[in-house]
């Protein structure tokens, strides 16, 4: 029996969890761990290991089906493997790890690209350029699709990509950055000034400066304004580290475009980082011409330069002007998704034909996530996109609205703003689509940009005002985000005790900034880095995709998509660190050659722990009392009550070096009575007993290569459980009285 005190702290932890409670909910589970060894078992002496699982009905802290909850995700792929790797005969092996319902990546945003899903459309100019709108009838089939890299873009390098260049600072006065015209007052039915443009300049370095130099093109900006950062880091990865200071002569209010040289100070000011604030444009033409009033509006510079001007008016430009990374770098708020067809780059990889993903078995027959370009894409082709899914009669189960727009930089009222332009678009083709956004990149905290008016700073806190404002928040169908916690050339196992803590806190960060209660979350890519290295091979990628799923579900979280569910061959990362994103060791030529530690974690979770039906799991809260002296806990636990009647275990132990015995009591607060395995129990255990990873560059292998271990054994009160060292152990059976 537990003490009063103990049952107390047990029902508080199942409790919602309002913001200002989050640092009393931690000192809850710290006591909670110390309850702990205060259960009173026959035979069980002081400082023995236990686990105790909160199973009073009342308490379950969620519930899902796997078959909805536990999917992947497909992304592009290089030239010429999808053909291979959507074959049945890869396919099978795919699908053999256990997980469900399927996301199609879109990555094309990621590098400012256009996308074009169907190779067949329509040029808004005849000629083969400007904006494409892909033919939304269905003819022959899609297998594959490329992107073509914008024309107009102002960013050298961003979260999303390193390659390509900046038109801002490539030495081509032909060539020019464009702002989007989607978010412009003919489009957004807004003030320009409320979704201003902007441009920065990156000199490497603090260097004195007092002009720049800017060769517009059409249209221009009739009033702007030239900052300087006043912050030691960078402003977009710091926007709360310093504030956008104007120089003081660096208001335009009536701008007249041209090449314009503009002294900005009386003396030079040590600078590194300076922006261009746009509100307000000509409205005149670029190129294209005024065919099109996509080609009117926004703004356009050809190049832009910064450095020092003298007295009798010579300017010395101290940046660099390059087509290629060495540039000064340039980022930019907007890019006008405008582009040719001489721009295809098939080269840098196929985004799977719609088709294919659909026909070709990867989906298992079940809806699919399916995601449109917006941030560089038009609403036309977007409801183009959905309107040729429906007349395919292919199954959606969400709509991915965009890809990291905080990645590109964009400000949240911008993406609201294309978000409620594609939200209409795609719901006149079919209003009852669920749609979602804004697809985060991996982030262990919040999501901040520059203070607005208001001074507030968090990206998701605006975007969800934004949507309040205009009335349009039942828009908002899901919330989603990519979970990369750990930085790839600084990995290491203590970086596991801090999983569950970590993804914990981001789902409670998101429901702080104002995410509704009732909107679910989903993790729509998910590994341990957003670049591969040996601890995704290891033993130890294996125990902390087990860690995430369990503590993710537990702390509130909707579904998750494994990233990569399509395999490629190990290459190196940080630090010559060699592995791979996938489940297979496969070489050059897509033939698999063993499996790595992610693959039987896949497995225990999706076939071992969870029971693979369409049919709801309820999630329990588990603790154990497995500390290192350092405090870290060694086993995490995560309980579900699955549909067969069953009580499923999954424990992670996270000690490299030793194994762990430990008793599991269910305690239920309601009866005030504790209960236990009973009868027949399965225990199912990989770790570094089934695996070992031999580190060899590209010939990297395992040896032993799995499987998991199963035995069976009777469970009871007295009955203690053995778990390896570095281990995942899912133990399942019936429990007595429940």
């Amino acid at each position: 029996m537990l003490s009063a005190t103990c049952v107390r702290t047990l029902s508080e932890l199942t409790k919602p969890r309002p913001a200002s409670r989050r640092l009393a909910i931690r000192a809850l589970e710290c006591l909670c761990l110390c309850c702990v060894g205060a259960i009173l078992w026959p035979g069980v002496t002081a400082g023995a290991q236990k686990v105790l699982v909160d199973s009073a009905p009342s308490h379950a802290v969620n519930s899902f089906s796997p078959v909805r909850a536990l999917g992947a995700g497909v992304d592009r792929l290089r030239l010429g493997a999808a053909d291979k790797l959507l074959s049945e005969p890869f396919l099978k092996q795919v699908l053999s790890a256990g997980w469900q319902s399927v996301t199609y990546r879109q990555n094309t945003e990621l590098h400012v690209e256009a996308w074009h899903w169907n190779p067949q459309g329509q040029w808004s100019d005849p000629s083969g350029r400007g904006y494409f709108t892909g033919n939304a009838e269905p003819s022959e089939m899609i297998r594959h699709s490329y992107a073509y890299p914008l024309p107009h873009r102002g960013f050298t390098r961003n979260s999303g990509t390193e390659r390509g260049y900046s038109r801002l600072t490539d030495g081509n006065l032909d060539t020019y950055w464009k702002s989007n015209p989607y978010l412009t007052r003919a489009f957004t039915g807004e003030d320009d000034s409320l979704h201003p443009q902007w441009v920065t300049l990156d000199l490497g370095e603090k260097l004195e400066i007092n002009a720049v130099r800017i060769a517009w093109a059409e249209p221009y900006a009739q009033s702007y304004r030239v900052q300087f950062w006043t912050g030691e880091n960078d402003p977009l990865n710091a926007p709360t580290k310093g504030v956008w200071q104007t120089f003081p002569l660096g208001t335009v209010t009536e701008g007249r475009g041209g090449t314009v040289k503009m002294r900005l100070a009386s003396g030079p000011i040590p600078v590194r980082y300076l922006r261009i604030w746009m509100t307000c444009s000509s409205n005149t033409c670029d190129t294209p011409g005024p065919a099109d009033r996509r080609n009117c509006v926004g703004f356009a510079i050809r190049e832009l330069y910064a450095g020092t001007l003298s007295a009798d008016g010579g300017f010395q430009d101290l940046s660099r002007h390059s087509p290629d990374g060495q540039q000064t770098a340039t980022l930019c708020s907007s890019v006008d998704p405008w582009h040719e067809s001489s721009d295809l780059d098939e080269k840098l990889g196929d985004q799977v034909g719609l088709d294919l993903f659909y026909t070709c078995g990867v989906t298992r027959g079940l809806a699919a996530m399916v995601p449109v370009a917006m941030v560089y894409s038009t609403p036309e082709d977007a409801a183009a996109e959905i309107a040729y899914l429906e007349k395919r009669h292919y199954p959606i189960s969400y709509v991915e609205m965009g890809e990291e727009p905080d990645g590109q930089y964009m400000l949240p009222e911008d993406y609201g703003a294309l978000y409620l332009q594609f939200a209409s678009a795609i719901h006149r083709v079919n209003p009852n689509l669920k749609l979602d956004g804004p697809a985060f990149q991996g982030v262990n905290s919040d999501v901040e940009v520059w203070p607005d008016g208001e001074g507030r700073v968090s990206w998701l806190g605006r975007f969800i005002d934004y949507l309040k404002a205009h009335g349009r928040l039942n828009d908002l169908a899901f919330f989603s985000f990519e979970h990369y916690p750990y930085e790839p050339c600084n990995t290491s196992w203590n970086d596991l005790y801090n999983e569950p803590r970590r993804i914990t806190h981001i789902l409670q960060v998101w429901r702080d900034d104002g995410l509704p209660p009732d909107v679910p979350m989903f993790v729509t890519e998910v590994n341990l880095s957003w670049q591969t290295g040996e601890s995704f091979v290891d033993i130890m990628g294996g125990l902390w995709c087990a860690d995430y799923i369990g503590a993710f579900l537990t702390g509130g979280g909707n579904a998750s998509y494994y990233f990569h569910y399509m395999p490629s061959p190990l290459r190196a990362g940080c630090n010559n660190s060699w592995g791979s994103f996938g489940l297979f060791n496969m070489d050059a030529e897509y033939q698999v050659k063993g499996y790595f530690a992610q693959y039987f974690a896949s497995q225990l979770l999706t076939r071992e722990w969870a029971q693979p039906v369409d049919s709801v799991h309820r999630v329990f809260r588990a603790l154990s009392d497995v500390r290192d002296a350092s405090g870290n806990v060694l086993v995490t636990a995560y309980a579900l009550e699955r549909p067969d009647g069953q009580w499923s275990l999954l424990l992670i132990n996270k000690d490299r070096e030793n194994a762990h015995p430990v008793r599991i009591a269910f305690h239920d607060s309601d009866t005030k009575s504790d209960r236990f395995f009973s009868g027949a129990v399965d225990l199912i255990t990989f770790g570094a007993g089934q695996y070992e990873w031999h580190a060899n560059g590209a010939k990297g292998y395992a040896e032993p290569d799995g499987p998991p271990a199963k035995t069976k054994i009777t469970g009871d009160a007295e009955t203690e459980y053995a778990l390896p060292k570095a281990s995942i152990t899912v133990i399942r059976g019936k429990v007595s009285g429940i």
